[in-house]
């Protein structure tokens, strides 16, 4: 993704881009209220089928503020993928401060029930990062 606040990163043949966008109209600053949207595209582009299992994210807030955040699947969702398939997805994340950033990871499976982990490189979450949904909140 260059030099843009977004990441790429490549683990094991499966490839995760990650970027989010601030949501001004859901955000409450007086209050120590920001709300980014973020989105998660993932591909096999390995020659093994993978299956999410659980996530883990670290967010870190510009008051040097770490929490984490780990839990079964994406969204509700356990994408299962195979060579060639691509699955993405949108959340939110919520920061007491205007700006910070995201990393983690996902626990994906193999068919033979073998796991491993695949990053998700740091990302930022800043008011002027280039938009991941449309002006009426649909996906771009």
């Amino acid at each position: 993704m260059g030099s843009t606040p977004g990441s790429t990163a490549l683990t094991q043949g499966i490839r995760i881009e990650a970027a989010a966008q601030f949501l001004p109209e859901e955000s409450d600053p007086d209050k120590g209220h920001f709300l980014f949207v973020y989105r998660i595209r993932m591909a096999n582009e390995g020659t093994r089928r993978a299956k999410l299992r659980s996530r883990h994210w670290r967010i870190l807030d510009s008051a040097n503020e770490l929490r984490e955040v780990r839990g079964p699947g994406v969204v509700g969702r356990y994408p299962d993928l195979a060579p060639g398939e691509k699955f993405e997805y949108f959340s939110s994340c919520p920061l007491p401060t205007a700006w910070g950033t995201m990393e983690g990871a996902f626990t994906f499976e193999r068919d033979d029930g073998t796991p491993f982990e695949v990053a998700v490189a740091r990302f930022f979450l800043v008011p002027n990062a280039p938009p991941v949904l449309e002006p009426a909140g649909r996906a771009v």
